[in-house]
């Protein structure tokens, strides 16, 4: 499994703490950045996740800002790119097992390390369900 990875200036140290965790399970991750804490603006790095998945590069990604929201919408504006901003692992396993996101989103200034990495471990270990869900899915790929 491959993951696109991303992050704006503040959320430099906490997307290092989940690179890290990530590879300890034996993901591999593609750093998109930001590794300063210099201002900068983060549509830039979920446009970088968001093409890194859409060309196959990367199964799935991860976006870190302030809060989450900014990263997820503007990755959602990407086709094929579902991305759920969360903030406790159970919606983080909602997300893939009914929604099928493929992009995972928080806020630095809301999660600490910890939590976290407990988000990005539901995230992981869920399945998307399909059956039931499969409709909605549909229906929102059909408004790309």
């Amino acid at each position: 499994m491959t993951y696109s990875i991303g992050c704006d200036h503040t959320a430099v140290a906490l997307k290092e703490t989940v690179k890290a965790h990530l590879e300890s399970r034996g993901v591999t991750v593609i750093d998109h950045g930001t590794h300063s804490s210099e201002r900068t603006d983060y549509p830039l790095f979920a446009k970088d996740v968001a093409t890194s998945i859409q060309s196959g590069q990367a199964e799935r990604g991860i976006l870190i800002c302030g809060t989450g929201i900014g990263m997820s919408i503007a990755a959602n504006k990407f086709d094929g790119i579902r991305a759920a901003a969360v903030s406790e692992p159970f919606s983080a396993q909602a997300s893939r097992e009914h929604n099928d996101a493929n992009v995972l989103c928080f806020g630095a200034r809301v999660v600490g390390p910890s939590l976290a990495n407990m988000i990005v471990d539901a995230f992981l270990d869920a399945s998307y369900e399909g059956g039931r869900h499969q409709k909605r899915v549909d229906l929102i790929q059909s408004y790309e």
